[in-house]
């Protein structure tokens, strides 16, 4: 009987080896091609999920569609629909299958979908800084003045037709390739031999400026220098507020104090609300502790502030950092992180609903109705209660802070429905404020 020499035993388990190595490679990377299809199916479901209910919010209610600042956030939420509808899927499959099965000319096509709907979603975010500056840092009669239904028509067509000066435009005419068309044809040739089977988009150096200042850095600054703004006018108003209620919670004897309502063009509150007492008495207790009312709507205010640039930040500038750096060394940045730092930003339209409505009553209230089906237990209720002491409150949201208005009238209707009208015109300023 013949036996296996030592060496043929030795090649049969090496031969066994390292076929259970390859399939248990081949049974990783399946693994690793579901979980990362289920995980960016999910971010595109819940992208299209939350933008979609934003838009039949606005259609649904009527409330919504009397503030201009809504039609920004639709706006906004229409772009980011179209990103995980038009662009988002097709990434995944390439992501996901490693080819492109869809041509050299759809590519062009898909890239300039890329490039504009980003573009346009982060000029909305611009966009939307800039009407809460001027509905915050101006005043009520300025605000209507500059958000006028002409201009926010002009701004929202601007964040359209921007866009495609720096994506069909130049996309379309190959002028993101000039002089790199040997580095393409060299990234073609390794990575498959076509863009029939590979979409490589590569920029050259004015382009990547270009795009980079117009998708990302301008539209940054105007949007840190609006926030700074609304944050300093925000606290500034809160320590005027403060004064208001020291001045309401001063003990005085005699008979009930009189609280008198006045109108006036100037951006103090105290110019507003101006508070004269008469001889009467009062008593603290019912005033929250001025000191602890102020750290929390600071606290408030630098949190949503810093949540919402700090997403922003955190999900386009590694991106358009990379875009910017890698012409000038040499397009070495590795494709991995290219597509890391690309989705990275993709995720920012997943997030804006809930940063920019799902964080606003307003819409909140509006969700809860489509959700559960028009229950009356969500139906919009009146902000002021109505009392013997006929007190109006007022909840103006600044950016995450909520400015508590408390004034006490006397039960005189004059002064009730005149402070009424004064604190719904400066609610209505403010409406473009989102969180609580």
């Amino acid at each position: 009987m013949a036996t296996a020499s030592p060496q043929h035993l030795l090649d049969d388990i090496i031969n066994t080896a390292q076929q259970q190595q390859q399939e248990q490679q081949e049974f990783l990377n399946s693994l690793e091609t579901v979980v990362l299809t289920i995980f960016l199916s999910i971010i595109i479901i819940m992208t299209v999920f939350g933008n979609l209910l934003v838009m039949v919010a606005l259609c649904k209610d009527r409330h919504l569609r009397k503030k201009k600042t809504n039609y920004f956030i639709v706006s906004l939420a229409f772009a980011d629909l179209l990103v995980a509808l038009l662009v988002m899927p097709f990434a995944a499959i390439e992501l996901t299958t490693g080819h492109w099965h869809y041509g050299e000319i759809f590519c062009l096509v898909r890239t300039s979908l890329d490039v504009l709907l980003t573009t346009a979603s982060i000029l909305h975010l611009c966009c939307i800084a800039l009407d809460r500056y001027y509905a915050i840092c101006c005043q009520p009669l300025v605000y209507r003045h500059k958000m006028t239904p002409v201009r926010v028509a002009v701004m929202l067509s601007g964040c359209w037709i921007i866009p495609t000066f720096i994506s069909f435009l130049p996309i379309m005419q190959s002028w993101n390739a000039i002089g790199i068309e040997k580095i393409i044809e060299d990234r073609r040739a390794l990575t498959g031999g076509s863009n029939d089977t590979n979409c490589v988009f590569l920029v050259n150096r004015p382009y990547a400026l270009i795009c980079s200042a117009v998708a990302f850095y301008i539209p940054l600054a105007l949007m840190v220098l609006a926030y700074q703004r609304i944050y300093v006018t925000a606290m500034t108003h809160v320590r005027q507020i403060e004064t208001l209620q020291r001045a309401g919670s001063a003990p005085v004897t005699g008979s009930d104090p009189v609280v008198t309502v006045r109108s006036s063009t100037s951006s103090d509150p105290l110019e507003h609300y101006r508070l004269r007492t008469t001889v009467g008495s009062s008593t603290s207790s019912d005033h929250v502790p001025v000191a602890n009312s102020r750290m929390r709507i600071e606290t408030k205010a630098a949190k949503t502030l810093a949540v919402i640039m700090g997403c922003f930040c955190l999900c386009w500038a590694p991106f358009f950092i990379t875009n910017v750096v890698d012409p000038f060394i040499h397009y070495s940045v590795p494709w991995q992180l290219w597509t890391a730092w690309l989705w990275l930003g993709y995720i920012n339209s997943g997030l804006n609903p809930f940063l920019y409505a799902f964080l606003n009553r307003a819409f909140r209230r509006a969700f809860l109705m489509i959700l559960c089906c028009g229950d009356e237990r969500y139906a919009r209720q009146g902000s002021c209660s109505r009392g013997h002491t006929h007190r109006a409150c007022s909840a103006a949201s600044v950016n995450g802070t909520s400015m508590a208005l408390r004034l006490s009238f006397l039960p005189n209707r004059s002064y009730s429905d005149n402070g009424r009208t004064i604190l719904a015109n400066e609610q209505e300023s403010q409406d473009s404020l989102g969180p609580l």
